[in-house]
């Protein structure tokens, strides 16, 4: 029986290991594709748009200096708190550790964006392909995210916190909250600009919205492995509904 015991013990162990391990490669896929898509010129994705306006306004010296990784970080901070606000008692104390994985991906963002700093796009060819590059390998590393099952990151979280309150479906709360985010950049660039930042906001904004959901919808069904790899025993529960079953609902 002890022994038993023990077996599950480690197994449930070595699961929840493997799961954080594939939480650090999803992060950083995703960062390297944030990064990639800055780089392109044309455009940064969703969640690094208003921290990317944030840190151009800091190197003006018009806003703290501060890179495009530590304004996401306070970004997801406030995530973080707007949820605690929305959600009240209903606010699982477990998903505190949000702010864990959002100091990460912040971190990981600048890294990748001292990797990538070589990269210049120079050329129309240059930036499109570096933008697809970028929404790719942010797909690919979305979809691990979805499939390791732990916290979730604090703009999913938001996310699933107004979808719970108002009782409205994830995907379309998912579009509302990802449009606030671009409405909050555009509307931070003529703040602190005077002017529409395309190099923020443009056309790879629109591409990275539409295609990353076809990679994500695509690599999913063939990572299926992990799941045998994990022994499908969850580390941390997602909020009230599973993302990945959210997600499945929406493709």
């Amino acid at each position: 029986m002890n022994q038993a015991v023990t077996a599950s013990s480690d197994s449930k162990l070595k699961s929840f290991i493997w799961q954080h391990i594939l939480l650090l490669v999803s992060l950083y896929l995703m960062t390297l594709g944030v990064a990639l898509c800055i780089r392109s010129s044309v455009g940064s994705s969703v969640i690094s748009s208003l921290p990317f306006v944030f840190s151009l306004a800091g190197e003006a010296g018009d806003a703290p200096a501060l890179s495009v990784g530590g304004y996401t970080i306070v970004m997801n901070f406030v995530l973080v708190i707007c949820q605690i606000f929305v959600l009240r008692k209903r606010f699982e104390p477990v998903q505190l550790f949000q702010l864990v994985v959002g100091f990460a991906f912040g971190w990981l963002i600048d890294f990748n964006m001292w990797l990538t700093g070589g990269i210049v796009c120079d050329s129309l060819t240059a930036k499109a392909v570096t933008q697809l590059a970028g929404c790719t390998v942010m797909g690919i590393g979305i979809a691990f995210e979805v499939k390791c099952g732990s916290v979730t990151m604090p703009g999913e979280g938001i996310t699933i916190a107004i979808s719970t309150v108002t009782r409205r479906p994830f995907p379309k709360v998912k579009i509302v909250v990802d449009t606030a985010l671009v409405v909050l950049a555009i509307a931070a660039s003529y703040l602190f600009f005077g002017r529409w930042l395309w190099n923020v906001v443009g056309v790879g904004t629109l591409f990275a919205m539409i295609y990353v959901g076809l990679v994500v919808k695509t690599i999913t069904p063939r990572i299926g492995w992990f799941d045998r790899l994990l022994q499908s025993v969850p580390g941390f529960h997602r909020l009230r509904v599973g993302l990945a079953r959210l997600i499945g609902r929406h493709n």
